[in-house]
């Protein structure tokens, strides 16, 4: 199905990126708040990588299961749905601070925040143009980030304990509704979603796009559910966790630019073996930190890397996608970041037991991560580089 020009018009991005960008404020608060007040509140600390795991439990459902939900209301309430059902978690876990109740509502948020995905994503990459899938995808990462990084900082102004930040992130999630409520003639047109469960149109969805996803899952589930108790703990970062989130938010949120434009100009999966070197060597630097400026720029170094790689690949598996497809691989782009966002954190909590740290386990994936994308990068390039048959 190929989008017309009224179509294209009516696919705008003012609703969906005010609604991401009010989200991922509520969301980023959320992410530091939830582990640092479980001590207050009498719950273990151990809990915050299961609460973690729960929230990406919830968005590996939430990816199976979204699809229908689109097609059968569109893309405007399928968003004002999702974000409902997720002030609704905030509420009872506001009211209800049981391990349990916690643990069940995570996962009810992690399926609405699929919600929230899913449909962002799809809505702005309802495009032709390549290009403007980058600049769309560079928009929506900048927007998730910069939301991600200002709530960071709300840790400093509200605090983590009573119920004024609860209060806070309610209010920041219910005006997530009003842009894309007010925004009735911008949501795309109703689209004849089409499977792409059929081996030659399985075969157009890369294989390192996906990995890129799963790699991305497993950098960034600990990297929200774990690193604000790690900073925590770290005597040169003392009353400084919410700052050091920040930067490390600002940084992935800078480099959206220079991803979206090497992105059209560069293989891709030499491109997430680049920012996947980088990555390992924040990973050094926050080892060999010794004050909290070297830790700031590792922290920036590590939200540069790691944010980065999911919008690449999602990206490198849109290409050559028809639009009656884009939601479908989304979803499976979305399903596959959910694996590794659900084993991560308990990967790095295990790791900790070996006598390593969450630095440790971010620099080993990077690492990883970077060999393989190398070898995919060069495997797509031998073929080219190979002399015609005859000429040898």
């Amino acid at each position: 199905m190929v989008l017309s020009e009224s179509s294209r018009a009516q696919s705008g991005v003012v609703a969906p990126i005010g609604g991401l960008f009010l989200f991922a404020i509520a969301a980023g608060y959320l992410m530091s708040l939830l582990p640092l007040s479980l001590l207050p509140l009498g719950m273990p600390e151990a809990m915050a990588a299961w609460l973690a795991s729960s929230l990406y439990g919830g968005l590996l459902l939430g990816a199976m299961f979204i699809e229908p939900l689109v097609k059968k209301i569109g893309h405007r309430w399928s968003l004002i749905l999702s974000l409902a059902v997720l002030v609704v978690t905030i509420a009872v876990m506001w009211l209800l601070p049981y391990p349990m109740v916690w643990l069940g509502m995570r996962l009810l948020a992690g399926i609405a925040t699929a919600g929230v995905f899913v449909v962002v994503e799809s809505w702005l990459l309802l495009v032709e143009d390549e290009r403007k899938r980058g600049l769309r995808l560079g928009l929506y990462m900048t927007a998730l980030y910069g939301g991600n990084a200002l709530g960071q900082l709300l840790i400093g102004q509200f605090g983590f304990t009573g119920s004024l930040p609860f209060g806070v992130v309610m209010g920041l999630m219910l005006s997530a509704i009003v842009p894309v409520l007010v925004a009735r003639n911008s949501s795309p047109p109703p689209l004849a979603l089409e499977p792409v469960e059929s081996a030659p149109q399985v075969k157009r969805v890369s294989i390192s796009a996906t990995i890129g996803c799963l790699i991305s899952g497993l950098l960034l589930g600990p990297m929200y559910g774990l690193m604000p108790v790690y900073l925590h703990q770290q005597p040169l970062l003392e009353g400084q966790t919410g700052l050091m989130m920040a930067l490390m938010v600002v940084g992935g949120m800078a480099v959206q630019p220079l991803g979206s434009w090497l992105s059209s100009r560069i293989g891709k999966a030499l491109l997430m073996s680049m920012f996947s070197l980088v990555g390992a060597l924040s990973a050094v630097l926050m080892v060999q930190a010794q004050s909290s400026m070297d830790f700031g720029v590792a922290m920036v170094l590590l939200g540069a890397s790691a944010f980065v790689l999911y919008p690449i690949a999602i990206n490198q598996a849109c290409e050559g996608v028809s639009a009656s497809k884009i939601v479908r691989v989304t979803q499976l782009m979305l399903l596959s970041y959910s694996v590794g966002s659900v084993t991560g954190p308990l990967l790095a909590q295990g790791v900790t037991h070996i006598n390593l740290g969450m630095a440790q386990y971010l620099g080993i994936i990077f690492l990883a991560t970077a060999l393989y994308m190398l070898i995919a990068a060069l495997k797509k390039i031998a073929p080219v580089m190979q002399p015609p048959k005859g000429m040898e």
